[in-house]
């Protein structure tokens, strides 16, 4: 078969998509599905918006929970309106601001989901609907109104058609989100075109306030306004828990209406738009809009003749960038988790940063390929520090959801410091990571500073939360050892071994201890109890790996290569049962290896250390071609802002970095016949699999530049020096490669 150009026909690219408006010529982003990952527990979000930018304008079914985070699930049928912004992937819901609905007969009840019939919800269909990373339209069957949507970083803009001499309405819905309360809300008008408000919300995110202008481009000739969904008379502006605004547009047949966000104010929301969409041109917006995803999908360019890993592939570039989000406006204003307004002096401003999830792989993808929002990340996170003392645990706003064990701000700071990334103080960097890891009201700290452990029967989820500490604190102890600070690099590497406290080398397992410094008994490694447990989403058995900054020390724990490698062989194939109140994250299962959530995320790369390359492949290869599809269900677990995605990403590239702020990549099996990567500091590397096919997956050699390279392992700046890295692929493992000690993974920096 002939091998996938990006230049395929106009027509074969957009077969799939249906028929839009002013169709440009064929490029990367026709490889994306916003699809792939709607179904299951995928959990990620459908609509239009820029890479990273603070509008995610797209469409909002009931919310019914746990499935509907993003606010839209694949399995649903009907619609309630079309909001600002929305979660991508996340376990938790919110956002889901400023929705609006068109109609043709005005009512501001939403309706239930076994009824719509006195509602103005509506039903669709999934034929109807055309999805790409820069459009989202779909056929409202009730009203007969095609709604079509695109994005600039801080405006959504909105066309409704309407069917020829019917009423043209559109709901302005203040009440209802995502997985939030409103608490306080305000329509007021400001002209025949124009209004401006605001939502005030609790959810997830404690607090946070969302100030809109919606600007039409045909006059308004009616507004009513309505407190807790009752019609207040006669009003030009209406302050009240839940407002709701019924604009009537006579019988416009086209109505186009553009919705600019701001987190500070009215007047800033105003400027926002003034200075991205001054007018109405739909088609150019979302041409624009394209070009920019065109610009940052077009960074890696892949060739294989295997389609739907294609589409696999581009939509998971995709989704690494939802999320974070552009979080100041154009002025660099924002609102602070203190409830305070801040400006951005030399960086933008970002939010929605699942830290927990995103430090793994997502964070180190930036490095590589969006090195211009690391140091803005950094800045970002430096900001939190100087507001609430401590850097993010997992910001969403104005507010900090304290979600998830570690700080892990601190690996993904290191990583960047330790890559040479420069645009952020490094000295206050360490300072808020050291003052961040000694905060006595973080969840097991005080526990961590006077006992070097955290005691079971003490603090729930004990033992991930200190195993998570670890990791970061391997992070401080290098970025403190490369800066001289040899005091603070002496701590902290002291803390980075805090793990092995865990390990009870009788059952060769990480174990809860309790206050009296006794092991949990009884103890079964595979039991999980989400929440009130002793580890978080996930066993003994997954956090008995968990030291991906400590490989070789972990190894050691056990006795060796030997009795390491059994137990992770043992590992992939254990199905000991995790018990009833097991996390609903725990998915993608080989044995007790759960590729659903992120714990599991490092294991199959650690075969390498232990000198068996091959294991690494085989089980890689496995999760990218079972766990990634390109159908609604094709995400095995929720996508969490990216980091799903990220691992498929560069695992495909043939590679991952095990420690996530240690610049280390180790090789696995590359997916594609050849990749062309945009690295950092402008080089290309390529990337090529000779022989690569679903029966070739283990590396035969390698080769760098056509030398023979013997290393099962590359480093972050080798990478950046681009080049060609060839691997040539078999059916049968060649177990010599990188099995000799001096070619197994070693770290670029060092703790001691």
């Amino acid at each position: 078969m002939r091998k996938i150009k990006i230049t395929l026909l106009l027509a074969a690219a957009f077969a799939t998509l249906g028929s839009t408006p002013n169709v440009q010529a064929a490029g990367v982003v026709d490889y994306v599905d916003p699809m792939i990952g709607t179904g299951f527990h995928g959990h990620v979000f459908v609509g239009a918006s820029v890479p990273f930018g603070m509008v995610q304008l797209g469409p909002n079914n009931i919310d019914k929970g746990w499935d509907w985070c993003s606010g839209y699930h694949h399995s649903d049928s009907i619609l309630i309106g079309f909001s600002h912004n929305h979660l991508s992937g996340t376990g938790c819901g919110d956002l889901g601001d400023v929705m609006l609905m068109p109609m043709t007969v005005p009512n501001v009840i939403r309706g239930e989901q076994k009824d719509i019939s006195k509602g103005y919800a509506s039903k669709y269909r999934h034929e109807t609907e055309v999805t790409r990373p820069d459009y989202y339209s779909v056929m409202l069957e009730r009203y007969g109104i095609k709604a079509e949507l695109t994005a600039t970083t801080r405006v959504g803009l909105h066309r409704y058609t309407y069917p020829a001499g019917k009423p043209s309405y559109v709901l302005v819905n203040l009440k209802d989100g995502v997985g939030s309360i409103t608490i306080g809300s305000m329509i007021r008008r400001v002209d025949d075109y124009t209004i401006e408000g605001y939502r005030y919300t609790r959810g997830w995110s404690p607090m946070r306030k969302t100030y809109f202008v919606l600007k039409a481009n045909k006059k308004i000739r009616d507004i009513k306004l309505y407190a807790q969904d009752k019609l207040i008379e006669g009003v030009p502006q209406l302050r009240d828990k839940a407002v709701k605004g019924m604009l009537d547009f006579g019988s416009e047949k086209e109505v186009m209406v553009k919705v600019a966000l701001s987190s500070v104010s009215c007047e800033n929301a105003h400027a926002n738009m003034a200075a991205e969409m001054p007018g109405f041109d739909f088609d150019g917006t979302a041409a624009a809009c394209r070009s920019k995803w065109e610009d940052r999908l077009g960074r890696i360019e892949v060739t294989t003749n295997d389609a739907a890993a294609k589409r696999v592939f581009y939509t998971s570039l995709y989704h690494t960038m939802i999320a974070p989000s552009v979080f100041c406006d154009v002025n660099g204003q924002y609102r602070g988790i203190d409830d305070m307004i801040y400006t951005a002096k030399g960086f933008t401003n970002y939010t929605t940063l699942s830290l927990w999830d995103t430090y793994r792989t997502l964070c180190p993808l930036f490095t590589i390929v969006n090195p211009e929002i690391v140091p803005d990340l950094v800045n970002t996170m430096l900001s939190v520090y100087k507001q609430n003392d401590k850097l993010p645990i997992w910001a969403l706003h104005s507010g900090e959801t304290e979600c998830m064990p570690g700080y892990s701000s601190v690996p993904i700071i290191a990583d960047a410091y330790l890559k040479g990334f420069t645009g952020f103080n490094a000295n206050d960097a360490l300072n808020a990571m050291v003052a961040t890891a000694t905060y006595r009201k973080q969840k097991g700290v005080p526990y961590v500073l006077e006992r070097g452990y955290i005691p079971a029967d003490s603090v729930h989820e004990s033992v991930s939360i200190a195993m998570e500490y670890s990791v970061d604190d391997w992070g401080i102890a290098a970025m403190a050892r490369k800066m001289g600070n040899q005091p603070v690099a002496d701590t902290f590497a002291k803390r980075a071994m805090y793990y092995k406290r865990y390990f009870d080398s009788d059952i060769q397992f990480i174990r809860p201890i309790m206050a009296d410094g006794s092991w949990r008994t009884p103890y079964d490694p595979a039991n999980s109890i989400h929440m009130t447990g002793d580890f978080t989403e996930g066993n003994g058995w997954q956090y008995t790996f968990f030291a991906p900054h400590d490989v070789y020390g972990l190894i050691n724990l056990f006795g060796g290569d030997k009795p390491f490698l059994a137990k992770l062989d043992a590992f992939f194939v254990n199905n000991d049962s995790m018990g009833e109140e097991a996390s609903a994250d725990i998915t993608g299962l080989i044995g007790q290896y759960a590729h659903g959530n992120e714990p599991s995320h490092h294991i199959a790369y650690m075969y390498a250390y232990a000198g068996q390359q091959w294991k690494t492949a085989e089980k890689v290869r496995y999760v990218m071609d079972e766990f990634y599809t390109d159908k609604p269900d094709g995400v095995i677990g929720n996508e969490d802002c990216g980091q799903m995605s990220a691992w498929y990403v560069l695992s495909s590239m043939g590679f991952y970095q095990e420690n996530p702020s240690d610049g280390t990549l180790v090789f696995g099996s590359p997916r594609f016949d050849k990749m062309t990567v945009k690295v950092r500091g402008g080089n290309t590397l390529t990337i090529e699999a000779r022989g690569n096919s679903a029966k070739n997956i283990y590396i035969q050699k390698v080769l760098r530049n056509g030398k023979p390279y013997i290393k099962s392992y590359i480093t972050y700046n080798d990478l950046l020096e681009g080049g060609t890295l060839t691997f040539v692929m078999g059916a049968k493992p060649n177990k010599k490669f990188g099995a000799a000690v001096e070619s197994r993974p070693q770290a670029v920096n060092s703790i001691l």
